[in-house]
């Protein structure tokens, strides 16, 4: 394949900033953007000298090597049935939907399909990831919190719990799954959020939520999420380790150990690019690296969606090792009802 020709589907700022930075390989031709609001996909075709598709239909039928599905939470699913059932290579941006049912099927069908896909956690693709993964090998992790304290994004459907999922979903999910990327899968976690939205006109989100989780290797660790701000404040994880302290963010990673304390910058751009030169090297097959397909993005779907579940329900949320796919409410035990006292 000397060009790997990119549908978009979607035209809103993820869609934009993923033309732009596909728009600028020389292997690569952004073929048209379908989107249900006609005039943005204009535009945005228009921009880069490709077609405007009427829907996801029309754009299949076009031939596209690729699809990047840039969609809001609430509208994924029945694009990524039509794009795998037309057997094309998918990129999906994060997070994958706004409920696990959907998530699941949607891996399901992939697997059985055995499609090449791809999901926007650049933040994967940061070089000081590599290098805080390589400071923790033969260490013990006894720590991480995490936090993404933010505003709400000026779109409409952001602070609707049922179209975006809500902060620790929509936004957090960076972080969480960098906790697994760095410290191993979570096995229980316990969250609370405020029962209060932001004051935005309709919100029904929790305009704050805090979450201890446990690790399968037994590291203890918090989130804390907020969308109440009027500027992006802090986003990013802190690790403990024997002997060690790392403080992971877009723009670098801070070194805490026995040699004192230095920093090591990051660029987030370099990022967002390394992610789509993964995907596309990948479909054209000159490459593998990407590094979040879709069923490793499911793990921190699960995850987000158990937070999102406990701070909804007060209760501790179980998630599922190995297979299982769906995370169980634990029930704790109650003095006198078959359990010691």
């Amino acid at each position: 394949m000397r060009v790997c020709r990119v549908g978009l589907v979607g035209a809103g700022g993820v869609a934009q900033r993923h033309a732009r930075v596909l728009g600028g390989f020389p292997d690569v031709e952004i073929l048209g953007v379908a989107d249900v609001a006609r005039g943005a996909a204009q535009e945005l075709a228009a921009a880069h000298g490709a077609r405007t598709f009427a829907d996801v239909d029309e754009l299949l039928a076009a031939g596209p090597d690729a699809v990047y599905v840039c969609v809001p939470p609430f509208a994924h699913g029945p694009v990524e049935e039509k794009v795998i059932a037309a057997g094309v290579p998918m990129f999906v941006e994060k997070p994958v939907a706004v409920d696990l049912d959907t998530a699941e099927r949607i891996a399901d069908l992939v697997a059985r399909r055995g499609l090449l896909t791809g999901v926007g956690h650049h933040w994967r693709y940061l070089h000081v990831v590599e290098q805080a993964r390589e400071l923790l090998a033969g260490r013990r992790v006894r720590m991480v919190s995490g936090a993404w304290l933010d505003k709400v994004p000026p779109v409409d459907w952001w602070a609707r719990r049922d179209r975006s999922g809500g902060p620790v979903v929509e936004q957090a999910a960076h972080v969480l799954d960098l906790m697994r990327a760095l410290v191993g899968e979570v096995t229980e976690v316990t969250a609370y959020g405020d029962g209060t939205p932001p004051p935005v006109e309709g919100a029904d989100i929790d305009s704050v939520t805090t979450a201890t989780l446990r690790f399968a290797d037994g590291a203890v660790g918090t989130l804390a999420a907020a969308c109440v701000l009027g500027w992006k404040h802090r986003a990013g994880l802190e690790i403990l380790a024997d002997g060690l302290a790392l403080a992971l963010a877009e723009d670098g990673l801070t070194i805490r150990d026995a040699d004192g304390e230095r920093h090591v910058p990051a660029d987030p751009d370099a990022a967002r690019i390394a992610v789509d030169r993964a995907f596309v090297d990948a479909v054209r097959g000159v490459g593998d690296d990407v590094r979040v397909p879709y069923a490793e993005a499911l793990g921190t779907q699960r995850l987000a969606l158990a937070i999102a579940s406990s701070a909804a329900t007060g209760r501790p949320v179980a998630l599922p090792t190995g297979t299982a796919a769906t995370p169980q409410v634990v029930v704790p035990a109650q003095r006198g009802v078959g359990v010691d006292a």
